[in-house]
Protein backbone atom coordinates (compact mmCIF):
# COMPACT_ATOMS: atom_id res chain seq x y z
CA UNK A 1 0.00 0.00 0.00
CA UNK A 2 1.28 2.96 -0.79
CA UNK A 3 1.28 6.52 1.74
CA UNK A 4 -1.25 7.86 -0.52
CA UNK A 5 -3.69 4.71 0.13
CA UNK A 6 -3.00 5.20 3.64
CA UNK A 7 -6.56 5.50 5.40
CA UNK A 8 -6.60 8.57 7.64
CA UNK A 9 -9.72 9.64 9.88
CA UNK A 10 -10.90 13.15 8.72
CA UNK A 11 -11.88 15.54 11.67
CA UNK A 12 -14.28 18.32 12.28
CA UNK A 13 -12.80 21.75 14.00
CA UNK A 14 -12.80 20.17 17.51
CA UNK A 15 -10.80 17.13 16.65
CA UNK A 16 -14.18 15.17 16.23
CA UNK A 17 -14.11 12.20 13.65
CA UNK A 18 -16.78 12.76 10.57
CA UNK A 19 -15.44 10.25 8.30
CA UNK A 20 -12.41 8.86 6.89
CA UNK A 21 -10.16 9.39 3.34
CA UNK A 22 -7.11 8.05 1.64
CA UNK A 23 -4.66 10.26 2.70
CA UNK A 24 -4.14 10.96 -0.63
CA UNK A 25 -7.60 12.57 -1.28
CA UNK A 26 -7.88 14.09 2.10
CA UNK A 27 -4.22 15.94 0.97
CA UNK A 28 -6.05 16.40 -2.44
CA UNK A 29 -8.96 17.53 -0.78
CA UNK A 30 -7.80 19.61 2.37
CA UNK A 31 -9.85 17.21 4.00
CA UNK A 32 -9.34 18.11 7.97
CA UNK A 33 -6.60 15.11 9.87
CA UNK A 34 -4.68 14.78 12.39
CA UNK A 35 -0.56 14.64 12.40
CA UNK A 36 2.25 14.12 15.16
CA UNK A 37 5.14 16.18 15.18
CA UNK A 38 7.75 14.89 18.18
CA UNK A 39 10.68 16.76 19.22
CA UNK A 40 13.75 13.91 19.74
CA UNK A 41 16.38 15.13 21.56
CA UNK A 42 19.33 13.69 22.49
CA UNK A 43 21.50 13.27 25.90
CA UNK A 44 22.90 16.96 25.21
CA UNK A 45 19.87 18.40 24.81
CA UNK A 46 20.39 18.73 20.81
CA UNK A 47 17.16 18.71 18.43
CA UNK A 48 17.02 16.05 15.59
CA UNK A 49 16.81 18.24 12.32
CA UNK A 50 16.58 16.83 9.03
CA UNK A 51 15.54 17.21 5.52
CA UNK A 52 12.77 15.91 3.92
CA UNK A 53 13.57 14.04 0.64
CA UNK A 54 12.46 15.65 -2.65
CA UNK A 55 10.07 12.25 -3.18
CA UNK A 56 7.80 13.42 -0.17
CA UNK A 57 4.40 14.19 -1.32
CA UNK A 58 4.26 17.09 1.02
CA UNK A 59 6.63 19.88 1.51
CA UNK A 60 9.52 18.05 -0.57
CA UNK A 61 13.11 19.08 0.30
CA UNK A 62 12.72 21.39 3.17
CA UNK A 63 14.02 21.08 6.79
CA UNK A 64 11.90 19.99 9.73
CA UNK A 65 12.97 20.18 13.58
CA UNK A 66 10.53 17.43 14.42
CA UNK A 67 9.65 13.76 12.76
CA UNK A 68 6.21 12.33 12.78
CA UNK A 69 3.60 12.50 10.42
CA UNK A 70 0.02 11.41 9.99
CA UNK A 71 -2.04 9.59 12.64
CA UNK A 72 -3.44 6.51 10.94
CA UNK A 73 -7.46 5.82 11.21
CA UNK A 74 -8.27 4.56 14.56
CA UNK A 75 -4.77 5.27 15.67
CA UNK A 76 -4.32 6.91 19.16
CA UNK A 77 -2.49 10.08 18.84
CA UNK A 78 0.41 9.08 21.36
CA UNK A 79 0.53 5.68 19.67
CA UNK A 80 0.89 7.31 16.33
CA UNK A 81 3.88 9.55 18.11
CA UNK A 82 6.14 6.59 19.06
CA UNK A 83 5.13 4.70 15.35
CA UNK A 84 6.52 7.72 13.56
CA UNK A 85 9.23 8.86 16.00
CA UNK A 86 10.77 5.32 15.90
CA UNK A 87 10.42 4.95 12.20
CA UNK A 88 11.65 7.93 10.98
CA UNK A 89 14.70 8.15 13.09
CA UNK A 90 15.17 4.21 12.62
CA UNK A 91 15.30 2.94 15.92
CA UNK A 92 13.19 0.74 18.11
CA UNK A 93 12.97 0.71 21.91
CA UNK A 94 12.30 4.37 22.64
CA UNK A 95 10.33 5.49 25.55
CA UNK A 96 6.96 6.79 24.91
CA UNK A 97 7.10 10.29 23.43
CA UNK A 98 5.75 13.16 26.49
CA UNK A 99 2.58 14.76 24.99
CA UNK A 100 3.07 18.49 25.14
CA UNK A 101 0.33 20.26 23.65
CA UNK A 102 -2.00 20.49 20.62
CA UNK A 103 -3.22 23.05 18.47
CA UNK A 104 -5.15 23.18 14.89
CA UNK A 105 -2.59 24.05 12.22
CA UNK A 106 -4.20 26.07 9.31
CA UNK A 107 -2.33 25.68 5.79
CA UNK A 108 -4.27 28.04 3.89
CA UNK A 109 -4.81 26.19 0.43
CA UNK A 110 -3.01 23.01 1.65
CA UNK A 111 -5.85 22.43 4.19
CA UNK A 112 -5.77 21.91 8.05
CA UNK A 113 -4.63 19.05 10.33
CA UNK A 114 -4.84 19.02 14.44
CA UNK A 115 -0.68 18.81 14.99
CA UNK A 116 -0.46 17.13 18.58
CA UNK A 117 3.24 18.33 19.92
CA UNK A 118 5.57 15.46 21.64
CA UNK A 119 8.84 15.41 23.02
CA UNK A 120 11.05 12.25 23.60
CA UNK A 121 14.58 11.86 24.14
CA UNK A 122 16.66 9.30 21.77
CA UNK A 123 20.24 7.96 23.41
CA UNK A 124 19.91 5.55 20.66
CA UNK A 125 22.18 5.50 16.94
CA UNK A 126 19.64 6.96 14.96
CA UNK A 127 19.01 5.08 11.39
CA UNK A 128 16.58 7.57 9.43
CA UNK A 129 14.68 6.48 6.41
CA UNK A 130 16.27 6.86 3.52
CA UNK A 131 13.06 7.70 1.29
CA UNK A 132 12.20 10.45 4.13
CA UNK A 133 15.24 11.71 5.20
CA UNK A 134 17.91 13.52 3.01
CA UNK A 135 19.87 14.86 5.56
CA UNK A 136 20.50 14.71 9.54
CA UNK A 137 21.92 15.92 12.80
CA UNK A 138 21.24 16.85 16.41
CA UNK A 139 21.69 20.51 16.07
CA UNK A 140 21.67 22.78 19.85
CA UNK A 141 19.10 25.21 19.87
CA UNK A 142 21.54 28.18 19.44
CA UNK A 143 22.02 27.05 15.72
CA UNK A 144 18.45 26.23 14.98
CA UNK A 145 17.80 29.57 16.33
CA UNK A 146 20.19 31.19 13.67
CA UNK A 147 18.86 28.74 10.71
CA UNK A 148 15.58 29.43 10.89
CA UNK A 149 15.76 32.50 8.59
CA UNK A 150 18.29 30.92 6.51
CA UNK A 151 16.36 27.12 5.58
CA UNK A 152 13.68 26.49 4.17
CA UNK A 153 11.16 25.16 7.04
CA UNK A 154 8.10 22.72 6.89
CA UNK A 155 5.57 25.67 7.61
CA UNK A 156 3.63 23.21 9.77
CA UNK A 157 6.68 22.41 12.02
CA UNK A 158 7.63 25.90 12.10
CA UNK A 159 4.14 27.27 13.67
CA UNK A 160 5.28 23.97 16.28
CA UNK A 161 8.46 25.02 16.88
CA UNK A 162 7.04 29.04 17.12
CA UNK A 163 4.32 27.10 19.78
CA UNK A 164 6.46 25.17 21.62
CA UNK A 165 8.75 28.08 22.62
CA UNK A 166 5.55 29.78 24.04
CA UNK A 167 4.36 26.80 25.71
CA UNK A 168 8.54 26.34 27.48
CA UNK A 169 7.96 30.40 27.99
CA UNK A 170 4.23 30.15 29.68
CA UNK A 171 4.94 26.95 31.32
Amino acid sequence: MSSADEILDIVDENDVVVGRSPRGRAYAEGLRHRCVFVRARDAEGRTFVHRRTAEKLVFPSLYDMFVGGVVGAGEAYDDAALREAEEELGVSGLPRPEFLFKFLYDGGAAGSWWSAVYEVRCDLPVRPQVEEVAWHEFLPEEEIERRLSVWEWVPDGLAAYERLREHRTAG
